[in-house]
C-alpha cells in the first residue's frame, strides 16, 4: 500500500511526541474485559455464490519465463501454486505453533524478536471503536504512530490471551529500517529479481492479529505479497474497474473521484465515512450489481502460510486478515 506512506508522512510521529497514543494503548491492556462486539468487527469473509468476485486462478507452471509471459507483462493477478514461499527464513524464526490443536495458528516469537530488535522504531497503526455515548458505537479512531518494537510485542502478546478493544497493527513497516539479523530472514525472491528489470524498490512487513484491514487502493508498481502466517483474504479489481468504485464512493461524500484524488489519500480512508463506503463497496456481495459501483470482473484471493500473490501495477485491491493466531505477510514492490 506504497501510496500511504507518501501522504502520511506528515502525521507519522515518534511516540514520545503522542503521549495520546500511549495513554490508548495502557488503557486498552488494562480494560480487557470491555472486549469489541461482533458488529464492531469487520464483516466475517465467505464465499457465496451470490459474490460477484471470482476465484483467483493458480500458476500451474511456476517457471520464471512463464509468469513473465503470460501474467507479468500482461498485467494479470496471480496466486502462485500453494506453498511456494514457504523457503522464506522468516517462517521458522518469526513464527512458532500455537498451543491450540489447530496446526495452521501460528504465534508471533516474541523472544526472538526482542532479542535482536528490542529498540527498533516500528511504524503502527492504532485502531479503537468508541463504547460510548450509543450513538457513536460504530464510530472508529485511527492514528499511525512510530513507536519500539516492545512495545507491539507486548501488544500481541495480551492480545493472544484476552480480548482487546483497541487494536494495533505493524503496518508498512519498511525491511531498511530493521537490524540486519531480520533483513537477513527475508532475502529477495528469484520471481522479484528475474521477472523484470530486477529494481527492488521496497520491502515491507505487515504483523497482526485478526481482524485486520487495509482499504481499496492501487499501487504505483508491481506488488510480490507473501502471506507468512495466518489467513488474509484479498479482493482485487481492474484498474477502470476499481476506479469506477473509488469515484461513486468519492461521489457520494461530495469529493473529487478523479484519478489523481485516488493516487494522493489520507487518513480519511482509514476512518469515518470513506472507510465505511469502500469497505462496503467491496465486502458486501449484497446488492453489489444494483449499485452501479463496477465491481463486476473482480477476483478474490484466500491466502495461507506459504502462499504468494502477484498484483499488477495499477490494480485495486482490498486486504483483510481473518481467522485466529497472528497474520502476517510481507510484500515486495518491484520492476
Amino acid at each position: 500500500m506504497k501510496v500511504q506512506r507518501w501522504s502520511f508522512s506528515h502525521h507519522n510521529v515518534r511516540v514520545s511526541t503522542r503521549p495520546s497514543c500511549v495513554a490508548l494503548l495502557s488503557n486498552a491492556f488494562s480494560n480487557t474485559s470491555r472486549s469489541l462486539s461482533s458488529s464492531t468487527d469487520s464483516p466475517v469473509v465467505s464465499a457465496t455464490p451470490e459474490s460477484q468476485y471470482r476465484p483467483l486462478e493458480y500458476l500451474q507452471d511456476a517457471r520464471i519465463e512463464v509468469f513473465r509471459e503470460r501474467y507479468f507483462r500482461p498485467e494479470i493477478p496471480v496466486l502462485f501454486p500453494r506453498g511456494h514461499f514457504r523457503d522464506v527464513p522468516a517462517f521458522e524464526r518469526w513464527f512458532q505453533p500455537s498451543p491450540s490443536p489447530d496446526c495452521k495458528i501460528a504465534q508471533l516469537n516474541t523472544k526472538y524478536l526482542e532479542e535482536n530488535a528490542s529498540d527498533a522504531l516500528v511504524p503502527l497503526e492504532l485502531t479503537q471503536f468508541s463504547l460510548e455515548p450509543p450513538s457513536k458505537a460504530n464510530e472508529l479512531s485511527f492514528r499511525q504512530f512510530h513507536a519500539p518494537l516492545t512495545l507491539f510485542l507486548e501488544w500481541m502478546r495480551t492480545a493472544e490471551s484476552q480480548p482487546q478493544r483497541a487494536r494495533l497493527y505493524l503496518a508498512q513497516c519498511q525491511l531498511l529500517d530493521l537490524p540486519s539479523v531480520l533483513r537477513a530472514d527475508f532475502p529477495t525472491p528469484e520471481v522479484v529479481l528475474q521477472a523484470d528489470k530486477g529494481d527492488l524498490y521496497d520491502t515491507n512487513v505487515w504483523i497482526g492479529h485478526p481482524p485486520t484491514y487495509t482499504p481499496l487502493h492501487r499501487d504505483p508498481n508491481p506488488n510480490l505479497f507473501v502471506q507468512l502466517a495466518g489467513r488474509k483474504v484479498v479482493r482485487l479489481l481492474p484498474p477502470d474497474a476499481g476506479q469506477r468504485v473509488f469515484a461513486s464512493v468519492r461521489r457520494r461524500l461530495g469529493r473529487s473521484g478523479n484519478r489523481e484524488a485516488a493516487v494522493f489519500r489520507g487518513e480519511e480512508m482509514m476512518q469515518g465515512q470513506e472507510r465505511a463506503l469502500l469497505e462496503q463497496a467491496v465486502w458486501s456481495d449484497v446488492g453489489l450489481g444494483d449499485a452501479g459501483t463496477g465491481t463486476d470482473g473482480g477476483y478474490e484471493a484466500r491466502l495461507e502460510a506459504g502462499d504468494g500473490l502477484f498484483i499488477p501495477k495499477g490494480w485495486w485491491h482490498s486486504i483483510k486478515g481473518v481467522g485466529e493466531g497472528v497474520t502476517a505477510s510481507v510484500n515486495w514492490w518491484f520492476r
